[in-house]
């Protein structure tokens, strides 16, 4: 078997941390205000205030900015277009909406009824997945999109011989070889 796969594991496993970097990024200071409501003894005082919500309104935000990213980065993955509609649809169904719903609400109340504190964990926890869910999806779009740019064609060299085109990857550095046509 090739280094493909070792690359492309190496590859996941990156977009992993820096999907998870991301997440931990944005809950940070939603984590420091919940500490500091532990310090003060009110840590159920968290739940039923609107941080979770605006957490999972963030995570929907920069999910739907990444299924866009999908979207629009080649126009040959027409054909996916409507499984990624499907995706930034659900994120504004699932998560989005009931999140702005629930800040208003919360915000605009005076007394918070309980199901506030299950709802607003799961609401953060279905956020994530998405997120996640997104990242993924726009990684593997952007890389199919350019894996047909990169087969070969522009970075043609005869020492690779009768190599496959995927074997034969070149460094970030190097440049395309010119053909006879250009004029400098």
């Amino acid at each position: 078997m090739n280094d493909r796969h070792p690359r492309s594991e190496q590859h996941s496993l990156s977009m992993m941390y820096g999907t998870y970097a991301d997440i931990l990024f944005v809950l940070f200071p939603f984590l420091v205000l919940g500490m500091q409501r532990l310090w003060d003894g009110r840590l159920y005082e968290t739940l039923m205030r609107p941080d979770l919500s605006i957490a999972a309104a963030i995570l929907a935000g920069l999910a739907i900015g990444k299924f866009v990213l999908g979207l629009v980065t080649n126009r040959d993955l027409g054909r996916y277009k409507e499984r990624i509609v499907f995706f930034i649809a659900l994120t504004l169904f699932a998560v989005l909406g009931p999140a702005i719903i629930l800040m208003l609400s919360i915000l605009g109340s005076t007394q918070v009824p309980g199901f506030v504190a299950f709802v607003q964990p799961i609401l953060l926890i279905i956020a994530i997945s998405l997120y996640s869910t997104a990242v993924s999806i726009s990684n593997i779009l952007t890389r199919f999109g350019t894996e047909g740019v990169d087969s070969g064609a522009d970075y043609g060299d005869a020492s690779t011989g009768g190599q496959h085109a995927d074997e034969a990857r070149p460094s970030p550095l190097d440049l395309p070889r010119r053909s006879g046509n250009d004029p400098l």
